[in-house]
């Protein structure tokens, strides 16, 4: 058993707790930049560095390296200096504190950009990533990491682009994979007026949690893949609502939450028979 010497008191958590939390938000501020491998590189040189000269007993190299400590730093923040601005501008924005900000959200995007497709009659397939990954089914597309705008997912879908045919997947707020083969539903009960694409809706969301759209090349309908249940034909007011009861983040009211939560499970269970291509 550890004595409770050995153990640290509350200031070493507290202490312990505030350097993962520096370095988690280092790590994700530089992830993806061009100062993620420079960082990498100096974490690794650190790391031998340190472990040599103790190991070894370097005294004159541990000496030498702890008065350079300080101009290590001065040239830390010249070279990151991009990274650290983006970092700052991040931390001021307002949705970084908030997940109910004005700015417009990904339910506000995703409906821009299914009523224009469905206006337009051009077919779309989008599966919003829940709790449950997709990267096997991310696997079958073409990799991608963008920011989730209508224009973006329109011109996926338009017809004869590279990747408009199949389906794309969001996950944490970004566009991660398109011209994607979802799996097809093997619901007996399902339709046989519906098309591939809500098929693939439904097979979706019966091997995952994730929320499928669904616009009809046909008709221009616009369906919902969701927990194995297919919902067709929404509006505009009812699409925001079911989107806004899953993918809303941030305190809800439980009487709000509740009745929401109904309300999809009614949808669920009602389901509308309206037959869609």
């Amino acid at each position: 058993m550890l004595s409770a010497g050995i153990l640290p008191d509350i200031n070493g958590l507290v202490e312990i707790i505030c350097l993962a939390a520096a370095f988690y938000y280092i790590f994700y501020f530089l992830q993806g930049t061009r100062g993620a491998p420079m960082m990498a590189g100096l974490i690794t040189i650190f790391i031998v560095t340190s472990a040599a000269t103790r190991f070894l007993r370097l005294e004159a190299l541990t000496w030498l390296l702890e008065r350079l400590s300080v101009y290590l730093a001065v040239a830390l923040l010249i070279i990151f200096q991009p990274e650290i601005r983006h970092a700052l501008a991040e931390i001021g924005k307002r949705h970084f504190f908030n997940s109910l900000s004005r700015t417009p959200s990904l339910v506000d995007h995703l409906l821009q950009a299914v009523n224009l497709l469905a206006n337009r009659r051009i077919g779309a397939l989008i599966a919003v990533e829940q709790s449950i990954g997709t990267r096997p089914i991310q696997e079958t597309g073409v990799k991608m990491d963008s920011t989730v705008t209508p224009e973006l997912l329109t011109s996926i879908f338009y017809p004869h682009t590279p990747l408009h045919d199949g389906g794309v997947i969001i996950a944490g707020n970004r566009i991660v994979a398109a011209r994607c083969t979802f799996p097809l539903s093997q619901q007996p009960d399902l339709s046989n007026t519906v098309g591939t694409r809500h098929r693939a809706a439904a097979g979706m969301s019966d091997e995952t949690d994730a929320i499928v759209l669904v616009v009809s090349e046909e008709s221009g309908n616009i369906s919902v893949g969701h927990k194995g249940h297919l919902i067709q034909n929404l509006d505009e007011d009812q699409l925001r609502r079911f989107l806004t009861g899953l993918l809303l983040q941030g305190p809800v009211r439980s009487s709000r939450f509740t009745k929401m939560t109904e309300w999809i499970n009614h949808l669920m269970k009602s389901g509308k028979k309206t037959s869609s291509a």
